[in-house]
């Protein structure tokens, strides 16, 4: 482990390599997509056979009426571009697909956005969090102290961003009561 860690960046793998399941990287990759497409394809299912019953579902319950509300003003307003614009705002990424699917929004025009958004967005969060492990880990095997601080700044971030937004959240919460 040490040996490898001293030459972290010649870890990072080769695109042609065996990497994970002695598959290559780039068709970890691939294979990671298709699975995104394919879920996303049974999100926008399930929506469209729950349809007026995705309120008093679980999950429906779980998001709430206003919620889900707002993310069909969302779709009526956008339809299958709000499918692509999904995939970059994370609470829309695994509500909107279920809802397109209840509003039944043309699934030939979902199929492309949905597609469009797996090859647009996938490729940068697996490229780019490969690139940023193995740049802690090179940072870990230059300076150990060094990494600690970063991820403890890290962790900070998250928590100071969790904490701030539920504050939000009680704001708007405790204001809506006194209206």
């Amino acid at each position: 482990m040490g040996r490898q860690m001293r030459h972290a960046t010649f870890a990072v793998p080769a695109p042609t390599e065996p990497f994970w399941f002695g598959l290559p990287y780039w068709l970890v990759g691939a294979v990671l997509i298709l699975a995104l497409f394919g879920a996303f394809q049974v999100y926008y299912w399930v929506g469209r056979k729950l349809g007026e019953r995705l309120y008093d579902s679980r999950i429906g319950v779980k998001l709430g009426r206003e919620r889900i509300a707002k993310i069909e003003h969302v779709v009526e307003r956008w339809g299958a571009l709000a499918v692509y614009g999904c995939f970059w705002v994370p609470m829309l990424r695994h509500t909107l697909p279920w809802v397109a699917g209840a509003l039944r929004v043309s699934y030939p025009w979902y199929v492309v956005a949905s597609a469009l958004g797996c090859l647009t967005w996938a490729p940068i969060w697996w490229f780019g969090l490969t690139a940023l492990i193995w740049g802690w880990l090179e940072l870990a095997a230059q300076s150990p102290a060094m990494a600690a601080v970063v991820a403890v700044a890290a962790v900070a971030a998250v928590a100071w961003l969790v904490v701030r937004r539920r504050r939000k959240k009680r704001t708007a919460g405790d204001e809506a009561l006194v209206s």
